[in-house]
């Protein structure tokens, strides 16, 4: 055997052990607030980061040390103080922002916290159903998000389908399927009054808290939000635009439910579908972006498909398994946007 590939291996199992490790700790830096204790105070004193958060003196110094050894805070040896640093708060202290990070340590317990139960469909099959993740994957995919869709949908992707952004500023009809928390529709029902929006997620629990995030913010008298799946609506809506966040890989019987949004899009509407950004072949996948994905597949989104009797398409679907499905359910005209973005793909969909 090659000792130099051993010893390289070995030293990639302590890096990603040790990268494990510290999104753990990043986890409680963001659930604790420590992270927003230290934004913007430079160099700090333990006994200080203790006062301003509030928290447990043993616990935040084993949690400073911890995150010192991880490169997230500056270390200085004289002084004994500790530094968020400015660039590193912009990421880890800017809850509802679209550059805020902290959703994808939010989402490492829920996943992790299945692990033994995903370990065992490996031999059972079925899966780990979406509401067992509870009111923290709620939280964990809202928190993933949130900054994006309120800063980003109305003002930047929408505007790089012209046509579909002038009907919302005249009197267009809006459907956001899957809308979970309810962040994007309320964000482009904020944005277009004139326009008129219904949410409708399978969730009982997400369309809980998208009527209170509604509720909290007016409520917008044109939106609505309902629980259920597309047979659940008016027999008689049509759409201009219906909108598809990050779920068309989740879905049950991806196609079943597409063909069912193809009847209610208007002839001359638009599908938006926002999915990963993923290749379609695994050899352009072998980076950092990749291996988060199959995780969050692996742990979260084949496997709540599988539990419910699904295909269990997965997270990397690619944008090849997204035209093909858009395909097979009814729609000819299908166009990658031209978006930048650094975990997402942007689709526009026509009959």
């Amino acid at each position: 055997m090659d000792q130099d590939k051993i010893k390289a291996f070995a030293g990639k199992v302590f890096e990603d052990m040790a990268g494990g490790m510290a999104a753990g700790l990043a986890y409680v830096g963001t659930r604790t607030g420590l992270f927003r204790a230290m934004s913007g105070n430079g160099p700090m004193s333990m006994d200080t980061i203790v006062l301003a958060s509030g928290l447990k003196q043993r616990y935040v110094e084993e949690w400073l040390n911890g995150m010192v050894c991880s490169k997230y805070l500056e270390y200085d040896p004289d002084e004994k103080t500790f530094e968020l640093p400015d660039e590193y708060s912009y990421l880890l202290a800017s809850e509802g922002s679209d550059h805020f990070v902290g959703g994808l340590f939010y989402a490492l317990p829920m996943m992790l916290g299945v692990a033994p139960r995903v370990a065992a469909a490996f031999e059972t099959g079925g899966g780990v159903p979406f509401e067992d993740y509870g009111e923290d994957g709620i939280l964990a995919i809202d928190l993933m998000t949130r900054g994006l869709y309120e800063q980003r949908f109305s003002d930047y992707w929408l505007k790089s389908i012209p046509e579909v952004h002038a009907t919302l500023e005249k009197d267009g009809r809006v459907l956001d399927f899957g809308c979970g928390a309810g962040r994007a529709v309320l964000a482009m029902a904020k944005a277009f009054p004139k326009s008129v929006f219904t949410g409708l997620d399978l969730d009982k629990s997400s369309i809980e808290q998208a009527e209170d995030s509604n509720r909290q913010s007016g409520p917008l008298d044109n939106l609505r939000f309902v629980s259920g799946s597309v047979s659940d609506l008016d027999p008689q809506d049509q759409f201009d635009l219906i909108t598809v966040c990050d779920c068309i890989h989740d879905l049950t019987d991806p196609i079943g439910v597409l063909k069912d949004l193809y009847s209610r899009l208007k002839s001359d509407g638009t599908l938006f579908a926002i999915e990963p950004k993923v290749a379609d072949h695994l050899e352009d996948n072998i980076n950092a972006v990749g291996s988060i994905f199959y995780g969050m597949s692996v742990f979260h989104c084949m496997t709540q498909s599988l539990a419910a009797g699904g295909p269990g398409l997965g997270t990397c679907l690619g944008p090849a398994g997204v035209e093909n499905l858009v395909r097979q359910a009814g729609f000819s005209r299908f166009e990658v946007l031209d978006i930048k973005s650094q975990m997402n793909l942007f689709y526009a969909v026509r009959h």
